[in-house]
């Protein structure tokens, strides 16, 4: 017996995979630069507590994820990732 493949094709259901498809994307970017950040701070020889590692990997902000990538190049503890206390 041959499988069945159904593919729905209507606007409405290309859109919604649309931006299933997007949200995935930007959620992989998060998640990946979230880790970057972390690696960066255990590259420079700084103990991550897992309390920083949740609230790095928590964070869905991009722009707070750059901001936090930027003060991990130059961090000598991870209080300075959080500098000015936002997030």
């Amino acid at each position: 017996m041959m499988p069945v493949n159904y593919s729905f094709r209507h606007e409405v259901a290309e859109k919604v995979r649309e931006e299933g498809r997007e949200e995935g994307r930007e959620e992989g970017i998060e998640k990946e630069r979230a880790s970057m950040i972390l690696r960066i701070v255990e590259w420079r020889g700084i103990t991550v507590p897992a309390s920083v590692r949740d609230r790095v990997e928590a964070c869905s902000d991009l722009g707070q994820l750059g901001i936090w990538a930027q003060r991990a190049v130059n961090a000598t503890s991870v209080e300075d990732l959080f500098a000015d206390g936002t997030h």
